[in-house]
């Protein structure tokens, strides 16, 4: 059996103001669940989860700032733990998000376990 690694897809996305079609979404959402699919039938999903674009940031001075983070113009708007021999084949899972289709981003990452 390969020793596999635990690894998390950050899913980044330009925030819009224009609401997705019902058609778009029903086209994004099929997309989204044949990659998910296609992990998931592997045995190398773990998790997935979608963010809501609402939220709160807290800073290291304790301020409270009523939104997430956009960082270089990109939100934060989902994550996914899989399980891969590499980072690089991690990588190539990566290149099939169907979020690059909407010109977001993937950024994989290799997880460290906490130990309590």
């Amino acid at each position: 059996m390969e020793n596999l690694q635990d690894f998390i897809l950050l899913f980044r996305v330009l925030p819009s103001n224009q609401p997705p079609s019902s058609e778009e979404i029903t086209d994004m959402n099929q997309k989204w669940s044949e990659f998910i699919g296609g992990i998931a039938t592997q045995a190398k999903l773990i998790n997935a989860t979608r963010l809501a674009f609402d939220g709160i940031l807290i800073d290291e001075n304790l301020s409270v700032v009523p939104h997430p983070k956009i960082v270089d113009n990109e939100i934060l708007s989902g994550t996914m733990t899989i399980k891969a021999a590499t980072i690089n084949e991690a990588s190539a899972m990566a290149k099939k998000c169907p979020i690059l289709v909407l010109g977001g981003s993937v950024e994989v990452r290799s997880i460290i376990p906490m130990k309590s």
